[in-house]
């Protein structure tokens, strides 16, 4: 874990918040000057705390209304299926995440559809790609109660 004091959480919390602001900016809001407060940024970046900085999209506007979770159970396990389905989920661009969970399924996985033709062309097809598939089971999201990309940090 990092080394961080009240300052650099201070710089963290506005920068999830407000990714663009300037370090003038910055300075001003944490009380350092701007030297100061770009060393600390650009320190954080080099440690890995900072891993980028993002433009956040609507989904909507942009034609992605379906958000579905899927969650998928494989029939063998091992190292060389865990990569291999690793590789191919990481390829497909309708998914938003992807998880290798504990439970009765193996994955659970975050797709942004264009509706449900979309969806079935995906449960059709694309799954078929995954080595050993047993089973999967979808979650339809009816309506978005909260999505953060925003980490809690302590004080």
């Amino acid at each position: 874990m990092f080394q961080t004091d009240r300052i650099d959480l201070a710089i963290l919390d506005v920068l999830q918040r407000q990714g663009r602001i300037s370090m003038t900016e910055l300075a001003e809001k944490v009380g350092l000057s701007a030297s100061p407060c770009t060393e600390r940024v650009k320190r954080m970046e080099r440690e890995g705390l900072i891993e980028g900085y993002h433009a956040r999209l609507s989904p909507e506007a942009l034609g992605r209304t379906l958000l579905v979770f899927v969650e998928i159970k494989l029939s063998a396990k091992s190292g060389d299926v865990f990569d291999q389905v690793k590789r191919e989920l990481s390829q497909m661009p309708e998914v938003m995440e992807a998880h290798l969970v504990s439970g009765d399924y193996d994955y659970l996985v975050k797709f942004r559809l264009r509706g449900m033709g979309e969806y079935r062309h995906l449960l059709g097809n694309i799954l078929k790609r995954l080595p050993v598939t047993a089973a999967s089971r979808s979650v339809v999201v009816m309506e978005e109660v909260k999505e953060s990309l925003h980490l809690p940090l302590d004080r």
